[in-house]
């Protein structure tokens, strides 16, 4: 694209402009690669990410390239968490995106690597990249490492589980201090499979990115060796005009979703996934979501469900070597493209396990069927997603509770702190869906305040919000139809009982039918009042079934 601005009489104004940026004839000829970086000084994920784009630009020069760095926002989900900042979190996506698309064309680039960090990021930039449809290679800032306290490793999970144990009296204020100052020691990504770790993961499989994008340490030198391995590989597919679309093809996105199960990662990557597909022009929903659920097995447990963290799977193998052993089953299209110009199976051709603890083989899965489930029932008629790799087994088979109803997070934090919540509650928390928040905040404060009080065994919670990759506990998100747009859970009342069998795939308010057409009847929507960009977001956008795309007619 951009040697229509190299020659003639005609570009010569451009031309001056290029020149305005210190760039000479000679770099203004070659083809100008950009690179998309979330740097800023709020997100530790992203404050490093200087040291990143100048290990691609060395990679691209030494390739033959010209490098030029343009921004994207993002927002850090950690520090936005209960309040009204997560309403904004997933909405920033699409305006990433947006973005993203509109640098990449205005700017004539003729290739693009893209350097995110954390959740909405991910998603948005390869969204706005497949969109434009030049050639792209992604390159993340890497995970944080762990923090150690008493000997134990902790994160951001368990500083939101601690104020739930301060709360209960397990943990005194001092403690907490201590763990504080530990639990996040540096830069990068949050340590655990969260959504970040988790789509930086799945962005090898999809063949996006090069392997080790999801687990190699934010700090390491080895990060900025693969940094400049990503420079010289966008001037490959340039040259080879290999584009993102070519790359993401539907067999990629079953590999990245049969990778997801058996990682147990976030429900969050079954937005991201659905939301990607749909620029691919690739239809994704929730019962082939179950299906490969249901025939892959589930080979690593990870923080927070365990200590198990992203270093521990890097050195444990890493993606390949998971990809390598779910295709020893036939579970993996090992033909499908990657940023290499290669195929898959090519990059885990000579990947194997070096610990079966961390990345248990074929064999000995920790459990035959995948991370997440679907659940569906009349509550949720289009479904709902679990993580379910994360849930206590008291919680797996045929439970019922009784509903304590609220209709916004901040009332059930509330209720939850004020020992309102006990032992056989479930918790509804409603209108805080993509259209009825707007913007689907994440669910990690209630969600850890109820591990952290010792409730997660005999609690659930259920939402049309979502929840961070951090949660654990039966924590039961992305109910479909969402309260706002007339869903069952917006008519079910505090003492009505629930029936949740995530075994089986099922969930369901215990009311008569006629029960249930009186209560419709009467239902009115909550009104959140938007404004702003929050305003335009509530309508524009889709289910969470869909992906929480917007519209594509108006």
């Amino acid at each position: 694209m951009s040697k229509e601005l190299a020659a003639g009489m005609e570009k010569a104004p451009q031309r001056s402009l290029y020149k305005a940026l210190g760039l000479s004839d000679e770099e203004i000829a070659k083809p100008i690669i950009a690179i998309v970086s979330a740097k800023s000084e709020i997100v530790p994920g992203h404050i490093h990410l200087d040291r990143i784009t100048d290990a691609v630009k060395a990679g691209i020069y030494a390739a033959g390239g010209t490098p030029v760095v343009v921004p994207s926002i993002g927002v850090c989900d950690g520090i936005a968490m209960g309040h009204a900042g997560m309403k904004y979190s997933l909405p920033s996506r699409e305006l990433i995106a947006d973005s993203v698309e509109i640098m990449l064309i205005g700017h004539a680039f003729d290739g693009a690597v893209l350097v995110p960090n954390c959740d909405k990021i991910i998603p948005g930039m390869l969204m706005g990249a497949a969109r434009v449809n030049i050639p792209t290679v992604m390159v993340s800032g890497g995970p944080m490492e762990s923090g150690v306290h008493k000997g134990h490793k902790v994160s951001l999970s368990t500083m939101f589980e601690a104020v739930g144990s301060v709360q209960a009296g397990k943990m005194d204020m001092d403690e907490l201090c201590e763990l504080e100052n530990c639990a996040c020691p540096g830069c990068g990504s949050c340590c655990g499979m969260y959504t970040a770790n988790s789509l930086n993961c799945l962005a090898e499989a999809l063949g996006i990115a090069l392997p080790g994008n999801g687990t190699v340490l934010a700090t390491s030198a080895e990060r900025i060796r693969l940094a400049k391995r990503a420079g010289e590989a966008i001037m490959n597919l340039v040259d080879k005009q290999v584009m993102p679309r070519m790359i993401l093809k539907k067999e990629s996105f079953i590999n990245a979703l049969t990778l997801d199960m058996a990682i147990g990662a976030s429900t969050n990557t079954v937005l991201h996934l659905f939301a990607l597909a749909d620029e691919c022009g690739v239809t994704l929903n929730l019962d082939t979501v179950q299906q490969i659920s249901d025939r892959t097995p589930n080979l690593c447990k990870l923080s927070p469900a365990t200590e198990y963290d992203m270093d521990d799977l890097g050195r444990a193998g890493g993606i390949m070597a998971v990809l390598k052993e779910l295709d020893g089953l036939g579970l993996i299209d090992g033909k499908q493209l990657t940023v290499t110009n290669k195929p898959l199976s090519r990059s885990y051709a000579k990947a194997e396990i070096r610990n079966p603890v961390v990345i248990h083989p074929a064999s000995n899965p920790i459990s035959p069927i995948g991370g997440i489930a679907v659940l569906k029932g009349n509550i949720a008629e289009n479904g709902a997603v679990v993580k379910r790799s994360a849930v206590a087994p008291e919680m797996m088979n045929g439970v019922t509770l009784k509903a304590k109803v609220f209709n916004c997070e901040e009332d059930a934090v509330s209720a939850i702190m004020g020992g309102r919540i006990h032992k056989g509650d479930v918790v509804v928390i409603r209108y805080e869906g993509p259209q009825g928040g707007p913007g689907m905040r994440e669910m990690l404060s209630p969600t850890s305040a109820l591990v952290g009080m010792g409730l997660d065994k005999d609690v659930a919670l259920i939402t049309d919000g979502r929840f961070s990759g951090a949660t654990r506990g039966a924590a039961i998100g992305h109910v479909s139809p969402e309260a706002a747009c007339g869903g069952k859970i917006g008519i079910i009342k505090d003492g009505d009982k629930i029936e949740i069998d995530i075994s089986k795939g099922r969930l369901n308010l215990d009311i008569n039918a006629k029960e249930v057409q009186s209560r419709v009847k009467k239902w009115k929507p909550k009104d959140s009042n938007p404004t702003g960009y929050l305003l335009r977001y509530a309508n524009l956008v889709t289910g969470a079934d869909k992906g929480a795309v917007f519209k594509k007619k108006f």
